[in-house]
């Protein structure tokens, strides 16, 4: 757990499913993809916190650990493996910090946090997207952090009903 004068961040636990949900409602909303968002505390209780967790959750809290408030930022990541290094990395799935948090260090703490783990786990790296429009993030990721952007790399995606497609790859059983 990493402690400021006016937040912490700690990992967070199934009680704490509300309040990521919220955070990431707001994230869509700043993204502008609000009507994209088709999560819900039961998916997340499921998926974060079951029996097989696929992603985990840091979370920056109003207060101090003794006095909690509100989730004020969150960072949503999961492993992932680098064939050409030979080591597992990380995935930053998601990144948000309330508007009311920006400028304060939140975000710098979340990164910091995420090294932190990046480190006991002996990541090669750690990854992420940015949207291109967002300049503000860009800067704060480049400048701030030191991040390289990955400009040969496009994104690839399939999904809903696109991954069902692919069954007429399959190969048949003799």
């Amino acid at each position: 757990m990493t402690v400021h004068s006016s937040y912490f961040i700690r990992p967070a636990t199934v009680k704490d499913v509300d309040a990521i949900l919220e955070l990431v409602i707001g994230l869509a909303d700043y993204e502008k993809a609000i009507d994209s968002v088709k999560a819900t505390p039961e998916l997340y209780r499921k998926n974060l916190f079951g029996e097989t967790p696929y992603a985990h959750t840091l979370l920056a809290i109003a207060g101090s650990p003794d006095a909690p408030g509100k989730a004020v930022g969150l960072a949503m990541y999961f492993f992932n493996f680098s064939t050409w290094t030979g080591k597992p990395g990380i995935y930053l799935e998601d990144l948000y910090v309330d508007p009311a948090y920006r400028g304060k260090g939140v975000g710098k703490a979340l990164f910091a946090e995420l090294g932190k783990v990046a480190e006991e786990k002996d990541c090669a790296r750690i990854d992420w997207q940015v949207l291109k429009w967002n300049q503000p993030s860009i800067d704060f990721y480049e400048k701030t952090l030191g991040a390289t952007a990955m400009s040969e790399w496009m994104g690839m995606r399939l999904e809903g009903a696109q991954i069902p497609h692919l069954r007429k790859f399959r190969l048949t059983s003799p």
